[in-house]
């Protein structure tokens, strides 16, 4: 008996030496990641006019404290996801959430505005390799069912979650230590979840032998930084100058390389055949329109409560509470709408509801009341981007084939935040062009709500284009 106990205890400590570990534990250590990556998105925002007055970072600077994430994490995400299944999604874990803390530190401890836009960009990086992996290995380890779906619901909820939190933290770090904390704070929680992976995960791929496409995702990244950069230039060039009319010019080149690279390579980062498929191709579309709007309703949202109202990072934190758990609202409301209506029609529902929000923000005054000036609108305005998120992915999915599902997901999301990069440079420019060099309160209001007036106007383009261009039906999985 005492060597089959033995034997058995051998068995047990090899099967657990081999590295099968406890599904919780993948799905609690895959949740992490992708908190991280979210979190960051939106932590940023309340800590931008510390950050400005410590590093003494002009206007245009302060875009790319969230410009510089948002355009490298858009342009590679199609190839970390790609990067996961050839190389193994544990490493890609591994080797993004590495290089996403160490940014963060870098980040943290920046002295110059350079340095931190550097570091932010790293963080994009990071983000674009680490965020596809969570989802697969999660996939990976759960068997398809109820067990699978409740853990991709999990997934989806911590994501959702870390937007959400992002103000309400980020209030807390600036008010309690300083604008550091909300990059710093990412060092210690991706130690202990990089210590986790590397000693728990199983590794996965799915490699086809296929090269990675790295010339179109630099091409891509480079060109949307560019066109960015050339439309920032417009506040202080005009647009016929050539320190804007140059990048301009650049980045569409780029852009034009990119579309060419993608037409030829035998493994494209985004195989424009997609594209013919109407759903696929009007969903991003659509997609794109949103973000540019949508994308910086926080980014104003956060300087008109700081910079106009006098609010400190804490209170600007709480007062985007209700408007962050709008989005989880409409996002849960959004599948039952669809059973009823239809995707197409809940999509410009939804649009039309942030578009009324958008619209009542656009009359803000320098002395806004919090209840009609911040916390209705921006109700409006989330639970209007829940409401529209969900119907555009499930059309765009829905006419994809099911081995391409995974890729036009990822998308889907990369239209929402090149749009959102494109849309944050341009919004930028025209409240800087309507202020007017002023920093008083009521110049700065003056270019705020023009902000929110020409979101209104792209947000009912985009409803049109929906009602035009999306397909009929009252169904998309």
């Amino acid at each position: 008996m005492a060597p089959m106990l033995g034997a058995a205890e051998d068995t047990t400590r090899t099967f657990r030496r081999r590295g099968v570990p406890p599904t919780w534990l993948v799905v609690a250590l895959a949740c992490a990641g992708q908190f991280l990556v979210v979190l960051d998105i939106s932590v940023v925002n309340v800590a931008l006019p510390s950050m400005r007055a410590d590093l003494g970072l002009s206007a245009q600077g302060l875009q790319w404290v969230v410009n510089a994430y948002a355009i490298a994490f858009a342009g590679f995400m199609l190839l970390g996801g790609r990067a996961g299944d050839l190389y193994g999604r544990k490493r890609m874990f591994l080797v993004g959430l590495a290089l996403f803390t160490l940014a963060s530190l870098g980040g943290g401890l920046a002295r110059e505005g350079t340095q931190l836009l550097l570091a932010r960009a790293v963080q994009g990086l990071g983000a674009a390799v680490l965020a596809p992996a969570t989802l697969t290995i999660l996939t990976s380890a759960v068997p398809e069912g109820p067990a699978r779906a409740r853990a991709i619901a999990t997934w989806t909820a911590v994501g959702a979650g870390g937007g959400a939190a992002g103000g309400l933290v980020g209030g807390l770090l600036v008010d309690g230590l300083s604008w550091r904390w909300v990059l710093l704070i990412n060092v210690p929680v991706g130690a202990v979840v990089l210590a986790g992976a590397y000693g728990r995960l199983v590794e996965s791929r799915d490699g086809d032998g296929r090269r990675l496409d790295l010339p179109g995702a630099v091409l891509v990244t480079a060109g949307l930084a560019t066109l960015a950069y050339g439309i920032s230039q417009t506040e202080a060039e005009g647009w016929t100058a050539a320190a804007t009319l140059t990048p301009l010019a650049v980045g569409l080149a780029l852009m034009a390389l990119f579309l060419t690279v993608e037409a030829r390579t035998a493994a494209p980062l985004m195989p424009l055949g997609l594209l013919r498929v109407r759903t696929v191709a009007s969903a991003n579309a659509a997609m794109f329109l949103c973000g540019s709007a949508m994308f910086c309703m926080w980014f104003f949202m956060t300087l008109y409560t700081q910079n106009v109202l006098g609010y400190t990072p804490l209170q600007a934190g709480l007062a985007l509470v209700p408007s962050s758990l709008a989005v989880l609202i409409g996002s849960k409301a959004a599948p039952r709408f669809m059973r009823v209506f239809g995707a197409r029609t809940v999509a410009a529902l939804g649009t039309l509801v942030a578009a009324s929000g958008f619209g009542w923000q656009s009359a803000m005054t320098p002395r806004g009341a919090y209840l009609t000036e911040i916390m209705f609108p921006g109700i409006l305005m989330m639970l209007g981007a829940g409401l529209t998120a969900t119907p555009l992915a499930a059309l765009a999915t829905s006419g994809a084939a099911p081995g391409e599902a995974g890729l036009v997901s990822g998308l889907v999301n990369t239209s929402r935040t090149m749009g959102g990069s494109l849309g944050l440079a341009v919004m930028s420019t025209i409240a800087a062009a309507r202020s007017a060099g002023s920093d008083t309160p009521a110049a700065l209001t003056d270019g705020y709500a023009l902000v929110f007036r020409t979101g209104a106007g792209v947000l009912l383009v985009g409803t049109l284009l929906m009602l035009a261009w999306l397909p009929r039906g009252r169904s998309a999985r």
